[in-house]
């Protein structure tokens, strides 16, 4: 009996998950095996972890029965290194540890809160990149809440951070919500937009403190780079994104930022067995330039690397998507929102969509989001595609065994 061929994608975030699930209704188990390998048991919403730390209840379907009957085998385990040169990954899990041998691997492990060099932000700062974090934040807050008030720094005005100090604001109208931009705030949005995004902040009550630099996080208060100081009972970093290092350690090309340079099929150009998707992905888009970390690229980015992948084991032609950034689509509470897109240079155009219509078009697309990660093939053909050639039995077998 000829070995399948092993397939492992690392990370069940938005990219992971679907790129998993697409590819076990794509591909024969008559020839092919996958392996989901993840921290956590629980499928996050990580766009909506503002959400969950303002108070509010958000779907977390278990990873189990989002794979159920897909024939995927889910490994809870942290990833601790990637071996290229042995083809096997190193897992961490409470009980030990081990190793899992592949053939193709799926790097999709996302990206966590960066400080930024920052003094302070590891110690005293919370985020919502994660859903203990969001929790951590959800209990601070709920005992500003008890005492009967307090303050909220929300440090950043990226999409996470106006997100994050808008929901803030509406579903705790008994704190006091402040937010930090580096410049002018929504400096990327078009005029309209950004007239928009203020008068949504002048009706929510937030202070918005511009052309602002944090020197260093303290437990009370963020000190400002001009040598200012803004009290702060819970200061949210939402300044910058980082990748895990896991991938620049393995011997994969990366940038200097850690993300893993790949073509426009989504394949490593150093490691031609191994693929990114979503945030650690450095992909360039059809415009020429980097797409930003979001769940759109993870979109995007997860379906390439799911044609790319059956194109290549089954012998068919490649499939090529859009890689283009579409635009941003902001909400700003549970009644409010801003839909920019963005031309193919990346800036924004000068008409938007405010107000509930685009709170509702964005409501409609995490929704989509959630259900399109157990639903990846919907309206797609059933056929179940066999593999070109025998499956490469090039992996250790020990450290299949191991595992």
């Amino acid at each position: 009996m000829r070995n399948k061929h092993h397939i492992v994608v690392l990370g069940a975030g938005y990219a992971g998950a679907y790129v998993a699930g697409n590819l076990a209704r794509r591909l024969s188990p008559a020839d092919t095996e996958i392996t989901v390998v993840n921290a956590e048991p629980d499928f996050v919403q990580r766009l909506r972890l503002h959400q969950l730390a303002a108070g509010q209840e958000i779907d977390t379907p278990g990873l189990a029965d989002v794979f159920a009957g897909t024939g995927i085998r889910l490994r809870l385990a942290r990833v601790a290194a990637v071996d290229t040169e042995r083809q096997v990954v190193a897992l961490a899990m409470a009980d030990g540890g081990g190793e899992l041998g592949y053939d193709t691997l799926v790097y999709a492990l996302g990206s966590h809160v960066a400080d930024c060099g920052v003094p302070g932000v590891a110690e005293h700062a919370f985020h919502v990149t994660a859903r203990p974090a969001a929790l951590r934040l959800r209990e601070r807050l709920d005992s500003l809440d008890r005492r009967g008030g307090g303050s909220v720094l929300v440090v950043g005005d990226g999409l996470t951070g106006i997100e994050t100090a808008t929901e803030l604001a509406e579903s705790r109208p008994g704190l006091s919500v402040a937010l930090i931009a580096r410049g002018e705030l929504g400096a990327r949005l078009s005029a309209g937009a950004r007239r928009h995004l203020r008068q949504a902040c002048d009706r929510l009550g937030i202070t918005v403190l511009e052309h602002t630099s944090v020197g260093a996080v303290e437990a009370t208060r963020v000190l400002c780079a001009d040598g200012t100081a803004v009290a702060a009972d819970a200061t949210v970093w939402t300044a910058g994104f980082a990748v895990s290092p896991i991938a620049a350690a393995s011997g994969l090309e990366f940038t200097e930022n850690g993300q893993i340079v790949v073509d426009d099929t989504m394949r490593s150009v150093s490691h031609p067995n191994v693929y990114a998707a979503g945030d650690s992905a450095h992909v360039i888009g059809h415009n020429g330039r980097p797409l930003p970390m979001s769940c759109a690229s993870a979109g995007s980015t997860g379906r390439q690397a799911t044609d790319a992948i059956v194109g290549r084991l089954t012998g068919h032609k490649i499939a090529k998507g859009n890689l283009d950034y579409p635009g941003n689509h902001i909400s700003l509470g549970r009644r409010d929102g801003i839909l920019q897109p963005v031309d193919h240079t990346g800036r924004a155009r000068p008409k938007y969509m405010g107000g509930r219509t685009a709170a509702r078009i964005k409501t409609g697309i995490l929704k989509i989001s959630l259900w399109g990660i157990p639903h990846p093939t919907f309206g797609l053909p059933k056929r179940k595609r066999r593999l070109a050639t025998a499956p490469d039995a090039s992996r250790r077998e020990g450290a299949r065994a191991a595992a």
